[in-house]
């Protein structure tokens, strides 16, 4: 049987749906540098041939360590679903003589160097100025039109993103941005190949968005995201995923597949997102490409990345088309012959519609809820109706336990401020939308609230031990007295992994 080398790093689709279909093409060596989420531990221990956990300092120099790994276990191919491994996992790969994503990778992965290129194709995209010290900020400032967008280049899940209105905010906004990326490397949420990724900004203009002429109906968000992937330098679609509205700055709420699109806007969606991933030269790996909606048919691309979107976007393409995209990848990286799909699939193919939300102290409308909750899906589960037919779970690997505080939203920390993942299956996407719209309504009522604490008794005894084990989740200091635009005072609050 065959061999891969499965490289886990935080991000991408849930680990457990990943390593069960990798397991099922090939024997699996797991090189695990973040911690395993507790709920897939046992599963991994159980699927895989070997699982390693190196140490920090075996890390200094991930690509060796990747080359050393897959040499040791004789791999046949070498993949990674993480963002922040995907540069360190195609410099292995091309080391080993493996298929990969080639050395196009960084350029799906610096959006500096990502615009620049697309700029030389005269693809369609927001202005741009690349940033790397206060000094570039303020010319960028000076050069591109208010409001803007202040965006962390190697960075993902809107973390660092801020909005800037007027010259003097860049000064906070900088100082904001650069404070949250050093917290977010410490959790484990920031490249880990390349040195002084966390130094490197981009300031863009922020073009305006609309869903008119696109969607039949309101409550959709102004862009979309083409998954697919890339074989042998050929690039093929596999479906268009829909959205609901961002929160501010640009944090992503939920993913809807299918995205119901008409067919010919489909098509030129997708022929956008083709033109991107060709010129960014990718070989062998998934994709996953935002494009903008506009006024009059026009698009403007956001970003591509040189593997599968995230979150449930995997598991929800499986579930609503039949296709195992990760089993597919696997076994075209082994080099066996994998039929892709012959186009983008859409409504017309589906098999009902799947969507994943993220659970965000925020309301339909952007705002912080009135007072702290406590994340209890049993609770949700019983309260919030659903349309006929519709099924609602939740993603334990990326979620907090029933019982914790829903952290408070800060807009600078975007997804790494998330209390729970959750899964809808429905008959529709439109009745997708429909159902997560009522459940982001309806979850600052029925969630229980949060207790507040007790004042200190300094003469009291120690409290005891927690009877449980804490989850195997990071805690996140605040920048909130750093950071004038975040909203929220410090917390302490765990997010998931």
């Amino acid at each position: 049987m065959s061999t891969v080398l499965l490289v886990h790093a935080k991000g991408g689709p849930p680990l457990g749906h990943v390593l069960s279909r990798t397991a099922a093409r090939a024997d699996v060596h797991l090189l695990a540098l973040s911690a395993l989420p507790p709920a897939v531990a046992a599963l991994a221990e159980e699927l895989c041939a070997s699982v390693e956990t190196p140490s920090g300092a075996e890390r200094a120099d991930l690509g060796s360590l990747i080359v050393s790994r897959a040499r040791a276990v004789g791999a046949d191919a070498v993949l990674t679903f993480s963002e922040y491994a995907v540069v360190a996992v195609a410099e292995a790969c091309e080391t080993l003589g493996l298929a990969g994503p080639g050395g196009a990778a960084r350029l799906a992965r610096d959006k500096r160097m990502m615009r620049h290129t697309w700029r030389q194709r005269g693809l369609p995209q927001p202005e741009f100025r690349p940033v790397a010290t206060r000094a570039d900020l303020r010319e960028a400032v000076a050069a591109l039109p208010f409001p803007m967008l202040l965006k962390a280049a190697w960075s993902a899940g809107s973390t660092a993103h801020q909005i800037i209105g007027s010259p003097q905010e860049a000064d906070a906004a900088w100082r904001c941005s650069r404070e949250v990326m050093a917290e977010s490397a410490q959790l484990g949420f920031a490249e880990l190949h390349v040195a002084e990724a966390d130094a490197h900004f981009v300031v863009e203009q922020i073009v305006t968005g609309t869903t008119e002429q696109w969607f039949d109906e309101p409550g959709w968000g102004d862009y979309v995201s083409v998954e697919g992937v890339v074989a042998g330098g050929v690039f093929h679609p596999v479906c268009v995923s829909g959205r609901m509205p961002t929160v501010e700055p640009f944090t992503e709420r939920a993913s809807i597949t299918p995205a119901p699109l008409p067919a010919s806007l489909q098509d030129r969606v997708v022929a956008l997102a083709r033109e991107a991933v060709d010129a960014l030269g990718l070989r062998d790996c998934g994709t996953h490409t935002e494009i903008k909606l506009g006024a009059d048919g026009r698009m403007w691309l956001i970003e591509t990345a040189a593997r599968f979107g995230g979150a449930m976007t995997v598991p929800q393409i499986e579930e609503v088309f039949g296709l195992d995209l990760v089993g597919m990848l696997v076994d075209h990286l082994l080099g066996r012959t994998v039929d892709w799909p012959e186009g983008a699939l859409g409504p017309d193919q589906a098999r009902g519609a799947a969507g994943s939300l993220v659970v965000l102290a925020v309301d339909g409308d952007g705002h912080a809820w009135p007072d702290r909750r406590v994340w209890d899906f049993t609770a949700v589960r019983e309260a919030v109706a659903l349309s006929e037919g519709g099924a609602l779970s939740v993603v334990p690997e990326s979620s907090l336990p029933d019982g914790s505080a829903v952290p408070v939203y800060e807009p600078a920390g975007g997804a790494n401020t998330m209390a729970a993942l959750c899964l809808l299956s429905a008959a529709d996407a439109p009745t997708v939308l429909r159902d997560f719209t009522a459940l982001v309504d309806a979850l600052p009522r029925v969630l229980p609230p949060a207790v507040a604490a007790e004042p200190t008794d300094t003469n009291a005894a120690p409290a005891p031990a927690p009877a449980t084990p804490a989850p195997a989740v990071a805690v996140v200091p605040s920048t909130a007295a750093a950071c004038p635009r975040l909203r929220t005072a410090a917390r302490t609050e765990e997010v998931p992994a």
